[in-house]
């Protein structure tokens, strides 16, 4: 037997994962904070919703796990919780909108390997539906600051518009058919620079004249701001609209004064086909860890897509990655860990009347743990301080006969004796 995690997974110990925990009850504290409802969706879904042209895509299709149930129902496991929550959506028509959700689960991706970025793994989504203006995305922005801000971890926001990306691309000639795989090769810009664009371009046989265009156009535009985009707003449709949107977002940031930490970035393009507008993603101030540990954007066709109607459901969402978030915790010492037990009892071979204090304490709402070996005191003690237990209580012979327990701040060393009845006849 291979008692080997399977590659790609791994299981967190309690030290872990209780910072884990506390990562978590920050997102969902947060979340709620912001008018978010709880929701959760199936792990296992019908291949063809998750394989539908509005979901991640050809590159995260290679990466999706499938397999079938015993009646040779074609399954998938969900490789992110957009989708999923475009199903709930579409099959609850009545859903009063504006619809704000939230969802925190496990999902599966046989892709690359590396830190924080796992083949299981668990995301936190919000999603908002029925928001048509930047004010869904100004607000997603805000709550993301407001969590990491939370975590004492700083970060940017990029942020940038796929009308405006698609357009300036249109202008130049791209085709459509080649439009994602020209998006995807730009979304690398910042890791390989214009010469590695260059050399992916060509290798996917884009045209040598388109190819001068998207580089002539990256050399002339490359951290500029969003005003100096305004002179292409003529050439086509898209663009205007890019600006305006972008344009829009830019006030409602600078309104709420965070505009220092999100930052326009003119080729940011999240190569997922889904996204339609805004888009946005997370970095780390120090570069601790390069890779992003939050995105998201605008997706306003994927709900219609999956009913097959004209009707546009303007949605909004978010994702942050628990496991990355806890690699940057970890990497950078941001949360001690500390026990969450209120009291620890060493019961000194008087184990009944041990079990009875523990239930009136838990009755009462304190988390207790009862030393249930017979230890030395001293080695117990070492136990309590290495997990940052708050109080520890005695329960030897003397104070069983006395009806007392005698009760140590681990803090200040004092001790104290209360009142106890051991004999309940």
């Amino acid at each position: 037997m291979d008692y080997q995690n399977v590659r790609g997974t791994q299981d967190y110990l309690p030290k872990a994962e209780m910072i884990r925990k506390k990562i978590r009850r920050t997102l969902e504290d947060t979340f709620e904070q912001y008018g978010c409802k709880p929701l959760e969706t199936p792990i296992l879904n019908y291949t063809s919703l998750m394989s539908s042209k509005y979901g991640g895509g050809a590159s995260i299709l290679e990466e999706m796990y499938t397999l079938n149930d015993r009646g040779k129902r074609d399954l998938a496991l969900r490789y992110d919780l957009t989708i999923p929550f475009a199903k709930v959506v579409a099959m609850n028509p009545t859903i009063r909108l504006p619809f704000k959700r939230y969802e925190i689960g496990k999902v599966f991706r046989d892709g690359p390997i590396k830190m924080g970025r796992y083949r299981e793994f668990t995301q936190c989504d919000v999603d908002v539906v029925g928001v048509d203006n930047q004010m869904a995305e100004a607000e997603l922005m805000q709550m993301a600051l407001s969590v990491f801000s939370q975590l004492n971890l700083p970060i940017i926001i990029q942020y940038n518009n796929r009308k405006l990306l698609q357009g300036l691309l249109e202008s130049l000639g791209i085709q459509q058919y080649l439009m994602s795989n020209v998006i995807l090769i730009i979304d690398k810009l910042e890791k390989i620079g214009i010469l590695g664009v260059k050399e992916e371009l060509i290798e996917k046989k884009i045209n040598e004249e388109s190819i001068e265009k998207v580089i002539n156009l990256l050399k002339e535009t490359v951290g500029k701001d969003i005003n100096y985009f305004d002179q292409f707003a003529t050439k086509n449709e898209l663009i205007s609209k890019g600006m305006e949107e972008l344009k829009e977002l830019t006030e409602y940031l600078t309104y709420l004064n965070i505009n220092k930490q999100c930052i326009f970035n003119p080729f940011l393009a999240r190569g997922l086909e889904i996204y339609t507008g805004t888009i946005y993603e997370m970095f780390l101030q120090d570069g601790s860890i390069s890779s992003s540990i939050g995105s998201g954007g605008r997706y306003d066709n994927a709900i219609s897509g999956l009913l097959g109607t004209d009707e546009t459901y303007s949605t909004v969402g978010i994702s942050f990655g628990l496991d990355v978030i806890y690699a940057a915790v970890e990497l950078n010492n941001m949360i001690n860990y500390s026990s969450q037990l209120d009291f620890y009892i060493i019961p000194f071979q008087f184990r009944k009347e041990a079990l009875l204090v523990a239930t009136q304490l838990r009755t009462m709402g304190f988390k207790v743990e009862i030393e249930m070996k017979i230890k030395k005191m001293n080695k117990a003690l070492v136990r309590a301080n290495k997990e940052g237990v708050k109080q520890v209580i005695f329960i030897g012979e003397n104070e069983v006969a006395n009806n007392k327990i005698k009760i140590k701040d681990m803090e200040s060393g004092i001790e104290r004796e209360e009142i106890f009845l051991f004999d309940n006849k």
